[in-house]
């Protein structure tokens, strides 16, 4: 009898380590307190329960495993299985990766969707010629302006110390006249400490993720646009799932992007507050900044279309259907 249970233990040891033999890991740019954190977080949660255990997905958050640039090419090479990218910093690579960081082609959630709506299959084809799948995206909250100086113009922003995280972020610097300075996120509360920034454009997410309100005081809410976080995996990790473990995992993916949708919305109202209370000035741009971002955007639509070919325009088309 006890030789008889020895070995049914046994057995359910050797089971139970063969069922969690799948690990990935999933490196992610943002702290773990950011609400796409908690996202992917809750995600992994969801792939264990429904793969029961078969797939195990460490996040690594805040820049831990590789910093925000590299977490593409890793997924591509098989460094790490699957990973969080924010789509606009591989704008040179790909001019469609960046559409959603052309300020104010789409400037609301609504518009946001649509967008991506026609980007995902087109975005779709390109990660599989490079052996990856997107399995979700997500969108930021709007992006404003956060500045140490009060603004009435496009002209008040000469001469700024300005955070570039993207191609789009940097062309905005040189358009208005302001010096860009590559920041990624990890890095922003040191740069604003040490004086390397004294602006940049981002959400109140951000901001507050960065305690921003420690270093500036105005954000001027332009809703210029609403860039996406993408979550990618390696084609040949996934397709070395059984079928379950598949329809486990995209089916999480389907309900993370709505539930990370629907957090982002409710982050933007929520970190606008918690900047308040810390002492941030929410401010509506004066029309003559308004109407000199505009300007900004067409001139940088006007651009992408140009280095994003009939594909980009068609995209485009397409978007304003």
């Amino acid at each position: 009898m006890k030789l008889k249970f020895a070995l049914s233990a046994a057995l359910l040891a050797l089971t139970s380590q063969g069922f969690a033999q799948t690990k990935w890991d999933l490196p992610a740019a943002y702290p773990a307190t950011n609400f796409h954190t908690e996202n992917l977080t809750q995600f992994a949660a969801d792939v264990d329960k429904a793969s029961g255990g078969k797939l195990k997905i460490q996040v690594h958050a805040n820049a831990s495993l590789f910093k925000a640039p590299e977490i593409k090419r890793a997924v591509q090479g098989g460094q790490a299985q699957i990973g969080e990218i924010l789509l606009a910093n591989f704008q040179n690579e790909w001019q469609v990766f960046g559409v959603d960081g052309v300020p104010f082609l789409a400037d609301s959630y609504d518009s946001a969707k649509k967008l991506w709506g026609v980007q995902k299959p087109v975005l779709e084809k390109k990660l599989g010629e490079q052996g990856m799948m997107v399995l979700y995206a997500v969108a930021w909250p709007p992006q404003g302006i956060y500045t140490k100086r009060t603004l009435a113009s496009a002209a008040d922003m000469k001469g700024l110390k300005w955070r570039a995280y993207s191609p789009a972020t940097a062309r905005i610097a040189e358009l208005v006249g302001a010096t860009p300075v590559t920041v990624q996120a990890a890095e922003l509360g040191q740069a604003m400490a040490t004086g390397v920034i004294d602006s940049y454009m981002s959400s109140g997410s951000t901001g507050f993720d960065s305690k921003t309100f420690e270093h500036i005081k105005n954000w001027y809410d332009t809703q210029a646009w609403l860039p996406k976080n993408a979550v990618i995996v390696n084609k040949a990790s996934f397709d070395a799932l059984d079928a379950p473990t598949k329809q486990a995992l995209l089916k999480a993916a389907a309900d993370a992007e709505v539930r990370g949708w629907a957090a982002s919305q409710k982050a933007n109202g929520e970190t606008l507050e918690k900047l308040k209370a810390n002492g941030m000035q929410i401010l509506t741009p004066p029309a003559a900044l308004k109407a000199d971002m505009k300007k900004v955007g067409d001139t940088m639509l006007t651009e992408w279309l140009d280095k994003a070919g009939p594909e980009g325009k068609q995209l485009v088309d397409a978007f304003r259907k």
